[in-house]
């Protein structure tokens, strides 16, 4: 029984892993992409997580290089897919934006980041 413990602990560590990794929405990709340059001004972001958001606890800021918010303060999942989060702007000149978002996943874990675009001059 003894010699069947390493096996057991590794076992359950990699279930526990496992369970973690999918235990928070993280951001798979966005529009306009991370770090890109783009052409011509969005009307809106859209960011795409890797799980289900709940609507009352998502929420964007996007920031000029001032940090004044150039969104619209209206954030909204769609409700058709749960895993993207719209969010409005009002008229972008060109410059640096930054995007600051938080969600909870629908298994109630919170995560944050952020991101960069730039419109192009």
């Amino acid at each position: 029984m003894t010699r069947n413990i390493p096996a057991i602990i590794a076992f359950a560590t990699a279930a526990l892993v496992s369970v973690a990794a999918l235990a928070h929405a993280f951001l798979d990709h966005a529009l306009p992409a991370v770090g890109a340059t783009v052409a011509q001004a969005p009307t809106e972001v859209t960011l795409w997580f890797t799980q289900g958001l709940e609507p009352a606890f998502a929420g964007c800021e996007v920031t000029n290089a001032a940090g004044q918010r150039v969104d619209t303060g209206t954030v909204a999942v769609d409700p058709k897919d749960p895993q993207e989060l719209h969010v409005p702007l009002k008229a972008l000149s060109p410059g640096d934006y930054k995007v600051s978002w938080h969600v909870v996943s629908v298994d109630t874990h919170r995560t944050i980041g952020d991101f960069s675009f730039t419109v192009g001059r």
